[in-house]
């Protein structure tokens, strides 16, 4: 069966901002456990603040490396899913479920890619 990565996407001021509520940690632990017992999620972890982060950027045959935080950066890539489903259609259905346990004042946006195999 294919894997594919869902991308978390955040607003890092919404996490920045007391972040995840004591209810959406619970909701967030029945869906994964759900997920883990259908076979589907296969590893998973958010990510540190861009603050405690650093770019390594390459262009014209030079490296540069840039310590966060990164101002220009609104939208920031917050954590990770890899899942295992039989098509791409299946994969966005738990995403969606994903997206879902959020409260409404969150920005979430989740990018599903299918990995290259071999």
């Amino acid at each position: 069966m294919p894997r594919y990565l869902s991308l978390i996407r955040i607003e890092e001021s919404d996490a920045l901002a007391g972040g995840p509520s004591p209810e959406l940690i619970q909701r967030m632990e029945k869906l994964m456990e759900e997920m883990t017992k259908a076979g589907v999620l296969l590893d998973t972890a958010g990510l540190t603040p861009t603050a405690q982060g650093t770019r390594v950027h390459y262009e014209g045959g030079r490296i540069s490396v840039t310590d966060g935080p990164f101002t220009e950066t609104k939208e920031v890539v917050g954590g990770y899913s890899l899942l295992q489903a039989k098509d791409l259609a299946e994969a966005v259905e738990w995403t969606k479920r994903f997206l879902k346990v959020h409260e409404d004042h969150w920005t979430v946006t989740c990018e599903v890619r299918e990995l290259m195999e071999g």
